[in-house]
């Protein structure tokens, strides 16, 4: 959980602010499951430590063949959001909705149903699919849980404003901005429960909505034509204290927005105390440097004016600010009678706007050659498909600089990263195929030493028959049955006993004999020794009888057992032979469907990756013309103010006018 909360404070911390209203950074994939789950599921824990480890890919392809083999109950729902969520993450919010819809025809609990569609909400948002997100807002009929509240307030605040509804923006808006941070500070220690560190967090969290809360508030307010209330809000935003670099920008956005709707309400001196707020050198203060010398020049103090356009005029030309302050310069200059100096900046900031053209050309160029774009997925790898991973670093191009403010939009952050994801599958269908082959390789060796080992088996098995070996069992079974009736010792004598007894019958034959003859002996004492000795055998005899008896019946069953295992092994090495087979050509087959699927699915991605690459050149290129098409505007006011400023020197030559005439170059108004 600690690693979860270092992630998104680690997003917050990284997301800058731009003019107009906003929401705190961050993506559904730094969205986790329910802090307060158990997982129960070995298979969708699995998942969610490749999610958490960043391994998107792996963690929603490992979780639908988990949900395929019915591994994540009791957590099917959860794993459900969990697939919805990855999926918006590549942006398939069509696929996403079906998952959705699908969890709510089945009767998902509310709160994870309502997760849901703020996740859909969120995504479409991001897309720029602002009705489709309004809908999705509607499906959300409760409260979400503490984590989530506040930023789908601002959520919805935000797809109203972008349709145009400030008033209700403003009125979902003001609860959120008029609360306090120890007001809700109980409720995010209750959800993360980590001490200090998570209530810290917590506060600090919570500052952080309230401020974007409040800045969206007062947009919206101004937007829907309450100024004041509006002016309010952001002013006390504008001097509030700030512990971080995200809120530092957040303030000088709020004094920007002061600052150009005081301009563009002509009240010039509040736009310059406002502007005056904005860092030196933070993202806003070239519209702040350019602002705070348009108001004043219009409280008629152009000496002032040139002091920040001066400054700003020194900077990057890439951006648009720089532009238009090195052709309101000289119009300063011209406004203090300097006609000669103000021409000399004319001059210069038409070769300026030159330079400027011919950089563009050359980045555009540049742009033209797929080349840069490997650069760039080199400079900016991933592992796996992601939407977190932004653009951090650039190749090496002549005016870098213009496609740096190329990279900023977020539609081409939305294009790379499709591009890259797109790249990223080339490699993975490009690992399948590899992996292919070996596994068809693996297949053919096993084949290759069934064939092998089959006749072996056969030579072992084939003298086998069990037949005659029942056939015995049985006829053993039916004498011990016929001695156990007669109760007979004799059929259970030993080796030693049944010679016992054989000696004994010759000895009686013997006896019989010499009784019959003429001459007959007395053999009345040997009969006698005879009949003892009969009868210790027959005690022995009966006297082992029942263990004997009961160790043949044993080793009967025993027999039976061993016999039936044989058959039965003998039958299951029958069956395998065949079933083998044809296991081993249903892996085959599964293979060559595979592989006809990678070869299908190869080309169609590389024409796609092909079709990206060609959108990203096309909107990179576009951007730059839109520069150059801004930059020919500037230049063509900066020629006609040049003019202006010659005609007004042949003016000021004796006889060739009455006076000075105002010149038309820079623009009032920011």
């Amino acid at each position: 959980m600690k690693s979860l909360l270092l992630r998104r404070w680690a997003a917050a911390a990284a997301c800058s602010a731009s003019l107009g209203s906003m929401l705190p950074c961050g993506s559904l994939a730094a969205e986790a499951p329910s802090p307060t789950i158990t997982v129960q599921a070995p298979h969708y824990g699995d998942a969610l430590f490749y999610f958490f480890q960043d391994q998107y890919f792996t963690a929603v392809t490992g979780l639908m063949v988990s949900q395929t083999l019915h591994r994540v109950a009791p957590h099917d729902d959860e794993a459900e959001v969990l697939r919805g969520g990855l999926l918006l993450s590549y942006g398939l919010h069509r696929q996403a909705a079906q998952v959705f819809e699908r969890l709510v025809e089945r009767g998902t609990d509310p709160a994870t149903r309502r997760r849901a569609w703020y996740f859909l909400a969120k995504i479409r948002y991001q897309r720029g699919l602002v009705q489709p997100a309004a809908d999705a807002l509607a499906r959300i009929d409760g409260p979400l849980p503490p984590q989530l509240a506040d930023d789908h307030a601002l959520l919805q605040a935000q797809v109203q404003m972008a349709l145009g509804q400030y008033g209700p923006a403003a009125d979902a808006l003001r609860g959120l901005a008029e609360r306090k941070p120890a007001a809700r500070a109980s409720g995010w220690a209750s959800v993360w429960t980590l001490g200090w560190f998570g209530q810290q967090y917590a506060d600090d969290e919570t500052d952080r909505a309230t401020r974007y809360a409040r800045f969206n508030l007062g947009v919206a307010l101004i937007r829907s034509g309450q100024r004041d209330s509006g002016v309010k809000i952001l002013d006390e935003l504008g001097q509030q204290a700030a512990g971080n670099e995200e809120m530092r920008a957040l303030r000088d956005q709020a004094n920007v927005a002061l600052g150009y709707s005081a301009l563009q309400a002509e009240e010039p001196e509040n736009a310059r105390k406002w502007l005056e707020r904005v860092r030196l050198n933070g993202p806003a203060s070239n519209k702040a440097l350019l602002g705070f010398g348009w108001a004043a020049l219009s409280l008629k103090q152009p000496k002032l004016a040139l002091v920040p356009w001066t400054e700003l005029a020194k900077r990057d030309s890439d951006d648009a600010a720089v532009l238009e302050a090195r052709l309101a310069m000289p119009y300063a200059l011209t406004e203090l009678g300097a006609i000669a100096p103000a021409a000399a900046q004319y001059e210069q900031t038409l070769g300026q706007y030159a330079q400027s053209d011919q950089q563009l050309d050359e980045s555009i160029a540049a742009l033209r050659n797929p080349g840069w774009l490997d650069a760039l997925l080199t400079l900016n790898p991933g592992e796996e498909m992601g939407a977190l991973r932004q653009i951090s670093r650039l190749p090496q191009m002549p005016a870098a600089g213009h496609l740096r403010l190329v990279m900023a939009q977020n539609d081409f952050q939305e294009a790379f990263k499709n591009h890259r994801d797109l790249r990223f599958l080339q490699a993975n269908l490009a690992d399948w195929r590899s992996k292919l082959a070996s596994y068809r390789a693996m297949l053919d060796h096993r084949r290759e030493f069934f064939d092998k080992r089959l006749p072996v088996l056969h030579a072992q098995t084939g003298g086998i028959d069990l037949a005659p070996r029942k056939q015995l069992r049985d006829q053993l079974s039916a004498e011990l049955a016929q001695a156990t009736t007669d109760g007979d010792g004799l059929a259970f004598a030993d080796a030693r006993q049944r010679s016992l007894l054989g000696r004994a019958g010759t000895a009686r034959d013997t006896l019989d004999r010499l009784a019959a003859a003429p001459d007959a002996p007395d053999t009345a004492a040997q009969r006698e020794r005879l009949r003892l000795l009969s009868g210790v055998l027959s005690w022995e005899l009966a006297e082992a009888y029942p263990e004997r008896a009961w160790q043949a019946r044993k080793g009967l069953q025993q027999l039976g057992k061993e016999l039936d295992t044989a058959g039965r092994r003998l039958e299951e090495l029958l069956q395998a032979e065949g079933s083998e087979r044809q296991r081993l050509d249903s892996l085959g087959q599964r293979l060559e469907v595979m592989a006809r699927r990678v070869e299908q699915l190869a080309p169609q991605v590389a024409a796609l990756s092909g079709v990206q690459q060609q959108a990203l050149q096309t909107m990179a290129i576009a951007s730059l013309q839109q520069q150059k098409e801004r930059l020919a505007g500037y230049t063509t006011q900066a020629r006609f103010a040049l003019a202006q400023l010659h005609d007004q020197a042949l003016e000021r030559t004796p006889g060739t006018g009455d006076g000075p005439a105002k010149p038309e170059g820079a623009n009032a108004k920011p």
